[in-house]
C-alpha cells in the first residue's frame, strides 16, 4: 500500500480522520518520546553491571535529555522546510539504530554516545505532533493534537513502568532491544500510513534556524513559557532521575517498584484533555498558574513522607506523584496553547524554542538531582523540586494578564 497523497499545510476538508490515523500518530509519538525515559528505573542495575557509580550513571538520562534538547533545537525546525513523513521515517530508522546501540554498549562510555543518539532520534516525537495538526481540520484539530498528546504523555510515564517491569526478569540490555523492536514496528506504520506533507517555508536551514532568534526576541509571552515550564522539568527530571537510588537505597525496593510508580505518574496524562479545555473556559494563562501552584503543593508534600507509618509511605509518595504529574503537564498543554497562539506561520519553531527550555531543564533536573542526592540526600532532592516549582510559579504570578488564548 502506497501512502496518500499529499495533503496541504492547513486543511480546511470537514471530514474527521480515520481513528486508525490518529491511533497510529498517538502511538508513534509515545513510542518515541518513551526512548528517552527507559533508563531511569535501570540506573541501579546498570551501575552493577558496567561497575559505575551512581554518579557516573546518572549521566545516561542526562545525555539523553541533552541530545533531545539538541534536536529540537536542531531538527525539529525542519518540519517546516521539509515532508514531515520523510523526517519521521528517517528518526525512526536513526532510533532504532541508537537503541540497539545501548543494547549491546560493552561499557558506560558506549552506552552513554548511544544514549546520547537516542535522545536526539527521539525528537520524531516533535515531527509527528505538528504533522497531527496540519492533517486534521480546523474542527477537529484540538481533539486530534489533544489525543496525540496524550499518547505522547502517557509514553513518558508508562516508559518507567515498562522499563522497570521487563529488568527484572530479562535484564536492563533486553529493555533497550525490545524498545528498538518497537520503534522499527511503528516506524514502518508510519511509512506505509502517512501521507506527504508539503512545507510551509522555503527558509535555507541556516535562516531557518536564524528565524528562531527573532521569534524569541519578538514576544515575551513566549520567553516567559520557556522559563516556567524550563523551571518545572528541573523539578520533574530531578524527582524521576533519583526515585530508584532512592528506593534502592532507603526501602531496598528494585526497579519494577521504581517502574511502577509510573503508573502513579500516568495519571497526569488526563491532564492534557481537562487542560485543553480549562484554557477555552478560563484562559491558557490561568491553567499555567494553576497548574504550577499544584505542581508546588506536591513536591512540598513529599517532605512530610517520614512522618507516616511505614505502610503509608509508599501510598503518600504515589499520590504526590499523582499531583505533580498533574500539574506539570497542565501547564506544559496551557504553555503550548499560549505559544502556537503568538504566530501560526511559525508553529513547529515555536514548539522547537518552549519544549528546547523544557529539555534543558530536564537534563539539569537529572543533574542536579543526582548531585543533590549524593550530597543531601533525598530531602534535598525534594526541597531543590519544590524550590523550582514555587519559581515557576512566581513567574506566571509575575507576568501581566492575558486574553483567553
Amino acid at each position: 500500500m502506497s501512502p496518500p497523497a499529499t495533503v496541504a499545510p492547513w486543511r480546511a476538508d470537514p471530514a474527521p480522520l480515520p481513528s486508525s490515523l490518529v491511533g497510529l500518530l498517538a502511538a508513534g509519538a509515545g513510542l518515541a518520546v518513551a526512548s528517552i525515559y527507559y533508563s531511569q528505573p535501570l540506573l541501579g542495575p546498570l551501575g552493577v553491571s558496567l561497575h559505575a557509580s551512581p554518579a557516573e550513571v546518572g549521566a545516561v538520562p542526562t545525555l539523553t535529555q541533552l541530545g533531545y534538547a539538541l534536536g529540537i533545537v536542531l531538527l525539529a525546525p525542519l518540519g517546516d522546510r521539509h515532508d514531515r513523513r520523510h523526517l519521521i521515517v528517517l528518526k525512526a530508522a536513526m532510533l532504532v539504530l541508537a537503541l540497539l546501540g545501548c543494547a549491546l554498549a560493552p561499557n558506560l562510555g558506549v552506552l552513554m554516545l548511544a544514549s546520547l543518539a537516542v535522545g536526539v532520534a527521539a525528537t520524531m516525537a516533535q515531527d509527528i505532533v505538528p504533522a497531527a495538526a496540519t492533517l486534521a481540520s480546523a474542527a477537529q484539530r484540538g481533539r486530534t493534537v489533544g489525543t496525540v498528546m496524550t499518547g505522547l504523555l502517557l509514553g513518558i510515564l508508562l516508559s518507567r513502568v515498562v522499563s522497570g517491569v521487563l529488568a527484572q526478569p530479562l535484564g536492563w540490555r533486553a529493555v533497550y532491544g525490545l524498545a528498538a523492536l518497537a520503534v522499527a514496528l511503528i516506524g514502518w506504520a508510519c511509512w506505509r500510513g502517512l501521507p506527504r506533507f508539503a512545507p510551509t517555508t522555503s527558509l535555507p536551514y541556516g535562516e531557518l534556524l536564524a528565524s528562531m532568534v527573532g521569534l524569541w526576541r519578538r514576544h515575551p509571552e513566549l520567553r516567559r513559557a520557556a522559563w516556567a515550564q524550563g523551571l518545572l522539568s528541573v523539578a520533574f527530571s530531578a524527582f524521576w532521575s533519583t526515585l530508584a537510588l532512592m528506593l534502592f537505597q532507603r526501602y531496598q525496593m528494585g526497579s519494577a517498584v521504581a517502574g511502577a510508580f509510573g503508573l502513579a505518574g500516568a495519571a497526569g496524562a488526563l491532564a492534557a484533555p481537562l487542560a485543553g479545555r480549562w484554557a477555552d473556559r478560563r484562559g491558557a494563562a490561568w491553567v499555567t498558574r494553576l497548574g504550577c501552584a499544584v505542581a508546588v503543593l506536591c513536591f512540598a508534600a513529599l517532605a512530610l513522607e517520614s512522618h507516616w507509618p511505614l505502610a503509608a509511605r509508599l501510598p503518600w509518595l504515589a499520590l504526590c506523584t499523582v499531583g505533580f504529574d498533574f500539574g506539570v503537564q497542565a501547564a506544559l498543554v496551557a504553555h503550548q496553547t499560549l505559544v502556537y497562539s503568538l504566530e501560526p506561520a511559525a508553529r513547529s519553531r515555536l514548539n522547537a524554542l518552549l519544549l528546547t527550555a523544557m529539555f534543558i531543564g530536564m537534563a539539569a533536573g537529572s543533574a542536579l538531582g543526582s548531585l543533590v542526592l549524593a550530597h543531601w540526600g533525598w530531602w534535598g532532592v525534594v526541597g531543590l523540586s519544590t524550590l523550582m516549582a514555587g519559581g515557576a510559579l512566581l513567574v506566571r504570578l509575575l507576568d501581566r494578564p492575558v486574553a483567553p488564548a
